[in-house]
C-alpha cells in the first residue's frame, strides 16, 4: 500500500478551499497539489482514511480565520495512514509503520494548511501513535480528536472512580467516547447521558446507566445531581443546574456559565498510547455512523452529512479503499 520514499510522487490529489464559505460552495478537488515535505520532527504519511469533525466545517466557514493558517487550505484533523518518510529527528516511527492521530496540536491556533483529506500529509511525531492492530484504518481515523477531547475534559474535571457523570450529547462523536472512557477507564459509579429517542439503546450499549430522551425530558429537572457534567452540545446554562454543589462542569461548545470551564484540545499522541490497551481489548470501541463512511471522491457529501448535526458517532472519509 505505501509508496517507498524513493518513488514518492511530487504531486497529489487533495480536497482544498481557496476561500471561506459553505463546504458545498468552496470545497474543490485538486489533482496537482505539491506533496508536503516533512520537517526534522515530522513524518510524511500516505493517508488511508481521514475522520472529519464539526471543527472542520466551522473552520471552513471562517469562524476562527484570525488565528488560521493562510488559504488555500486542505481540511481534516484526524488521520490514519502509513509512514512513507521520516524527518531526521524522528525516533518513534519508521517507514511502513501504521499510525494515527490528530495532526493539529492546537485546534484553533494556526492549524496546518495541509490537512488530512489528501493522499499525503505531514505530521509532527509527537501527535501520532501506532494504530491499534485490531482496528481498521477507517476505525482508527474516527478516533483521535474525539477520544482526546473526551479524555482531556474528564482529566480537567478530576474525574475518578466512584464519581457520577451526566453527558450532554451522548450519541455524538465526543459523547460516545466520554461514556466509554468514564465507564471503562475511570470506573464511574453512574453514567447518565442525553440523546434523541432513537439513540437511547445506543447509550445503554456504550455503558450509560440512565439514558435521557432530551425530546421529552429536561435533565436539569432530575432530582439527582451529578459529580461531573460534561456538555458536548453547548447547553452550559442548563448543565450547571444539574451538577451537585462542589462538582465540576466542562463544556466544549458555546457560552460558558460559571462554575463551568471550557478548553480547546491540545492534540497529543501520548493520550492515544495511554488508551491503547482499552482499544486493543475492545473495551473502548470506535463509533462510526452507520451511513458515515464515504469514499474520497464523495468528500462534499461527507461534509453535507456531518453538517446535518444528526450524525451518530463519526463520519470518516476512506482515501484508499
Amino acid at each position: 500500500m505505501a509508496s517507498s520514499a524513493a518513488t514518492l510522487p511530487s504531486k497529489m490529489k487533495a480536497w482544498t478551499y481557496l476561500e471561506y464559505g459553505k463546504s458545498s460552495d468552496v470545497l474543490k478537488l485538486q489533482s496537482d497539489v505539491v506533496v508536503p515535505q516533512p520537517r526534522d520532527d515530522q513524518v510524511l504519511l500516505q493517508v488511508v482514511a481521514a475522520g472529519i469533525n464539526p471543527i472542520d466545517f466551522k473552520r471552513m466557514l471562517g469562524m476562527f480565520k484570525n488565528s488560521d493558517s493562510p488559504l488555500p487550505i486542505i481540511p481534516g484533523y484526524d488521520v490514519a495512514g502509513v509512514v512513507v518518510k521520516v524527518g531526521s529527528q524522528v525516533k518513534k516511527f519508521k517507514e511502513g509503520d501504521q499510525v494515527y492521530g490528530d495532526i493539529n496540536e492546537k485546534a484553533m491556533d494556526h492549524p496546518t494548511q495541509f490537512g488530512t483529506i489528501a493522499q499525503y500529509t505531514v505530521v509532527a511525531e509527537k501527535l501520532l501513535a501506532l494504530k491499534p492492530k485490531n482496528l481498521s484504518f477507517v476505525e482508527a481515523a474516527s478516533l483521535p480528536l474525539v477520544i482526546e477531547t473526551a479524555y482531556e475534559g474528564l482529566e480537567r474535571c478530576h474525574f475518578s472512580a466512584g464519581k457520577s457523570i451526566l453527558v450532554l450529547g451522548g450519541a455524538g462523536g465526543v459523547g460516545t467516547m466520554i461514556i466509554q472512557l468514564a465507564k471503562q477507564v475511570y470506573g464511574a459509579s453512574k453514567i447518565a447521558a442525553t440523546a434523541s429517542t432513537g439513540k437511547l439503546d445506543l447509550l445503554k450499549s456504550l455503558g450509560a446507566d440512565l439514558p435521557i430522551d432530551y425530546t421529552n425530558q429536561n435533565f436539569e429537572d432530575l432530582p439527582e445531581k451529578f459529580d461531573v457534567v460534561y456538555d458536548a452540545v453547548g447547553q452550559c446554562e442548563r448543565a450547571v443546574k444539574a451538577v451537585r454543589e462542589g462538582g465540576d462542569v466542562v463544556t466544549i461548545y458555546g457560552a460558558v456559565v460559571p462554575p463551568a470551564t471550557t478548553f480547546i484540545l491540545t492534540s497529543n499522541g501520548a493520550i492515544l498510547e495511554k488508551l491503547e490497551p482499552f482499544l486493543e481489548s475492545g473495551k473502548v470501541k470506535p463509533m462510526i455512523d452507520p451511513n458515515g463512511i464515504f469514499p474520497f471522491s464523495e468528500t462534499p457529501q461527507a461534509f453535507a452529512y456531518l453538517e446535518t448535526g444528526r450524525v451518530t458517532g463519526k463520519v470518516v472519509i476512506s482515501i484508499i479503499p
